[in-house]
Parts: structure tokens; C-alpha cells; sequence
């Protein structure tokens, strides 16, 4: 039985250089990784309100996206079925936070998603709470 035969690698000719672009060259679609313009995934909004949203607040969804929602508005219902804030979606769709807030106010004014306000913690502790640790502690 003989040992299969190894071929060797013949080098791979590389492509001429490509011309540099003229600034007023249109560009072919897909060229050059160009992101598409915030702005087209927006859509032209009518009065530009949007709706005041922290980066702490959180946004639950109240039902399913429709066929009629873009796919940033789908991704974005997909990932509120848990409580999440604006800062987590932002981070999880990897857009700006104001191409997000843009997207939940169409969604909020919609009515799809619910926005709440984040749970505040006192900054002291009940007074009633710091006497029972203080009591227990004397009791030790």
C-alpha cells in the first residue's frame, strides 16, 4: 500500500490594484461596509417629539410585533418581554441611544410597549428598620 502523495500549494495570484475612488463616484450597494444612515432606520418622524425617556427606564412589551414593524421595532419587541432598560437595549442592538428612544416612542405612542419608571431606592433606611437591627444587635 503507498502513502497518498501531498500536492503542493501553488501561490495564489493576487488581484491588481484597485483604482482609488473619486469623492463623486456613486458607491455600489454593499461596497466598502458603509452602516446605513441612522435617519433610515427612524423614518422621517412628523413633529419630532420623542417621548422623555431615562436610560434607567425600564420597557415591557404588551403584545407580539406586527407585520407592519420594521425589523429594529420586531428586535426590539422580541427583547422586552422582560422588563429591560433603555441602556440594556441600546447595548443589545447595538444602535445610539436616540435611534432607540426614536423607535420606543413610535412604539409607545403605538401602544405596543409599556415604559416605567425604575424602582427608586430611599437614600436612608427606614428609621423603625435601623432600631430593630440596633435592638437585636444589643441582644447578642
Amino acid at each position: 500500500m503507498t502513502p497518498p502523495q501531498r500536492r503542493r500549494r501553488q501561490p495564489r495570484e493576487e488581484p491588481p490594484p484597485q483604482p482609488a475612488k473619486q469623492q463623486g463616484e456613486p458607491r455600489k450597494q454593499g461596497e466598502g461596509k458603509i452602516p446605513e444612515r441612522l435617519y433610515v432606520l427612524t423614518g422621517a418622524t412628523e413633529d419630532g417629539d420623542r417621548a422623555e425617556l431615562d436610560l434607567v427606564t425600564l420597557i415591557v412589551a404588551r403584545s407580539d410585533a406586527p407585520q407592519s414593524a420594521t425589523p429594529e421595532q420586531a428586535a426590539l419587541l422580541g427583547l422586552c418581554i422582560a422588563p429591560l432598560s433603555v441602556a440594556e437595549l441600546s447595548a443589545y442592538l447595538n444602535l445610539p441611544y436616540s435611534v432607540v428612544t426614536v423607535l420606543l416612542t413610535e412604539l409607545l405612542t403605538a401602544e405596543l410597549v409599556q415604559a416605567r419608571a425604575p424602582i427608586v431606592r430611599q437614600a436612608l433606611p427606614d428609621r423603625s428598620l435601623l432600631e430593630a437591627v440596633m435592638h437585636g444587635l444589643q441582644k447578642l
